[in-house]
């Protein structure tokens, strides 16, 4: 597409200049009197008129290609990452699912698509076995309220199932287990079933709320991740480092000093990725019973560091992650090799090849 563009813009360009020289030529001929003035003006004539023709059809030409660009396959439009506010694998690991300000947005077989479903603002993106809960606020013109509280999909946001606080706070650290849905929330204010500012967890899908205690730790939190079948364990990271927390986050212990933690994950396992920054990016594994990490090898990041951090539940060679300036990268050997999916928002199809 982006080949036939750059002609067709050659094209109206040589076009364009054809008529003007043509209409040069016409201004020369004066002497309206002389048969070959007057014979020579007729011929010009024609061939401006073909000339603006041309110039017309190759200038709709450039619009109808310029339209197409911006379409994708099966006449879906071109997708791109206003925001990344999270990251995960859909249920059934086909699919790369990122919410990105205005919805969820798809990745799957090297190329992108924008989901059905209204485009909600998602923040406290938490994928897990049957779907995903989110919090954040309503799309324009949406009848629910704002902000969401806390919702859950099971179809990949065509339809939310409103659980707890609509219209009352946005969670933006938030997670939950992948299979038990124990729901953690870092609370930013007082509401109808939460007293203080905190952390608090619930066990029904929002209807009961408890606040933890959550000794041990004195830094804003950064990230929260949730042990994926242990509902006590909870880790979260700090601009200092990570904390691991086996009574609900009543007592948190250190784990890891490495600079400021930006990422939390835990994979089905229970093994937490940890994404973070001390003089540059970084990715680990650990290891949460023994507490030893393995360092992931990870392209170089220039300013930037991870942000979410997903495994494919279905398959463990497959990992993803998102930066803060809206990369996103994918894995298909467990982080040995990675290929750039987006690249500061603008997302990156694959080209499929004839067979």
């Amino acid at each position: 597409m982006g080949l036939a563009l750059i002609g067709l813009m050659l094209l109206t360009v040589l076009f364009f200049v054809w008529v003007v020289a043509i209409k040069r030529q016409i201004r020369t001929l004066k002497n309206v009197k002389r048969a070959d003035d007057r014979e020579r003006r007729v011929q010009l004539s024609k061939n401006l008129r073909l000339a603006k023709g041309g110039l017309v059809v190759s200038i709709l030409l450039l619009v109808v290609t310029g339209s197409l660009s911006l379409i994708g396959i099966n006449g879906k439009k071109e997708v791109y990452l206003e925001h990344v506010h999270g990251l995960g694998f859909s249920s059934d690991g086909k699919r790369i699912l990122i919410p990105a300000h205005d919805g969820l947005k798809a990745y799957a077989q090297g190329r992108w698509e924008t989901p059905e479903g209204a485009k909600h603002d998602y923040m406290g993106f938490s994928p897990v076995k049957d779907g995903f809960y989110s919090s954040g606020h309503p799309a324009p013109g949406s009848e629910l309220k704002d902000p969401l509280g806390i919702v859950k999909s099971t179809n990949e946001g065509k339809s939310l199932k409103m659980l707890a606080l609509q219209g009352e706070t946005d969670f933006h650290n938030m997670a939950v287990g992948y299979n038990s849905h124990v729901i953690y929330v870092m609370n930013p204010q007082p509401n109808s079933k939460m007293d203080a500012a905190g952390l608090y967890y619930s066990k029904d899908e929002g209807g009961t709320w408890t606040k933890t205690e959550m000794k041990g730790i004195n830094e804003e939190p950064t990230a929260i991740a949730v042990h994926p079948t242990e509902e006590s364990v909870v880790a979260i990271g700090t601009p200092i480092g990570v904390y691991l927390s086996k009574d609900y986050g009543n007592r948190f212990e250190k784990v890891l000093s490495e600079g400021q933690t930006t990422a939390l994950y835990f994979n089905k396992q229970g093994e937490l990725f940890i994404g973070g920054y001390q003089n540059q990016a970084y990715l680990q594994k650990m290891d949460i019973k023994s507490k030893k990490t393995e360092k992931l090898t990870m392209p170089a990041l220039t300013e930037d560091a991870i942000t979410y951090v997903a495994q494919n539940p279905s398959d463990d060679g497959e990992i993803a992650f998102a930066t803060f300036n809206k990369d996103v990268y994918l894995s298909n050997d467990k982080g040995l090799n990675w290929k750039k999916i987006a690249d500061q928002g603008k997302t990156i199809t694959e080209e499929k090849t004839e067979q």
